[in-house]
């Protein structure tokens, strides 16, 4: 007599579980991934944006393309194909002096509209002119890197790179290591009528502009310049200007999230001694 028989377990059944389990399973792995792509990612990509960017006083954006890297951003303007303006903090602690090799330029992949070719500088006469410059990116290889992507250059002379510009530049480092802490604004004044180069037709400025805001306080300052393209050995004080004029040739609104009261102040000054004799 057999005591205990073993039920066999229908095929059809067995089957059907089965697809169960995998679809359960399928779904959590999809829930998980998806709350890493919208969670963790997110999260982490506004860590870096916030740790390293300007993104408490970004300008306005005349054409909505607003581009965030890593180490600074860019408002992108494909008419003229580059930027209107780039945008970036400046430490004390990023000023070093690194020797890392410098690359080749690319295509800005964030740039919907795609970013104009290295190419258009050839035989132009012009340089490939940085808006946030090599030399501030220092403290790190990536962040060096990423100055060499073609959304932040301009056409600009070499006397003019070489001389007045970088002069600028380095007095900016001068006050970073004087305050500690500045937020940087630097762009060409684009407008109609401008000379191209390139078969991508890449403008060339007529005007520079950077704007430097030192939010320490009680003495909150901006500065404000703004410079012919063209070889000069006048004094930086002599290219000094409001950010309220500076506003009008581009229609751009700068450092708007400040207080009202704030804004209206150090936009309508032009007070280079302020910079020169404040610590």
């Amino acid at each position: 007599m057999r005591l205990f028989t073993k039920n066999k377990e229908n095929p059809s059944l067995k089957m059907e579980n089965r697809k169960i389990i995998y679809t359960v399973i399928t779904i959590l792995f999809a829930t998980g991934f998806y709350f890493y792509d919208h969670y963790y990612v997110e999260k982490k990509s506004s860590s870096n944006t916030q740790n390293n960017s300007t993104f408490n006083f970004l300008p306005t954006s005349t054409t909505k393309q607003i581009i965030h890297h890593q180490f600074y951003s860019l408002s992108y303007n494909e008419k003229y194909e580059q930027a209107e303006w780039v945008a970036y903090t400046l430490k004390k602690d990023h000023l070093k002096n690194n020797q890392f090799k410098r690359p080749f330029f690319e295509l800005d992949p964030k740039v919907t509209t795609k970013s104009a070719h290295y190419k258009n500088y050839k035989n132009s006469g012009y340089n490939k002119g940085h808006l946030c410059p090599a030399g501030d990116r220092k403290f790190s290889e990536e962040a060096f890197n990423e100055t060499f992507l073609t959304s932040n250059i301009s056409p600009q002379l070499y006397d003019f790179n070489g001389g007045i510009w970088n002069r600028l530049e380095q007095k900016v480092r001068y006050w970073a290591q004087k305050y500690d802490k500045l937020y940087v604004v630097t762009g060409g004044v684009l407008n109609d009528n401008l000379k191209t180069i390139g078969s991508e037709k890449v403008a060339v400025p007529n005007y520079f502009y950077k704007i430097i805001l030192d939010n320490t306080k009680p003495k909150i300052k901006a500065i404000a310049f703004l410079i012919p393209h063209e070889e000069t050995e006048k004094g930086l004080y002599y290219f000094v200007t409001s950010i309220d004029e500076i506003e009008k040739l581009t229609g751009i609104d700068f450092f708007y999230d400040l207080p009202d009261e704030i804004e209206n102040n150090i936009e309508a000054s032009d007070n280079y001694t302020l910079w020169s004799l404040h610590k």
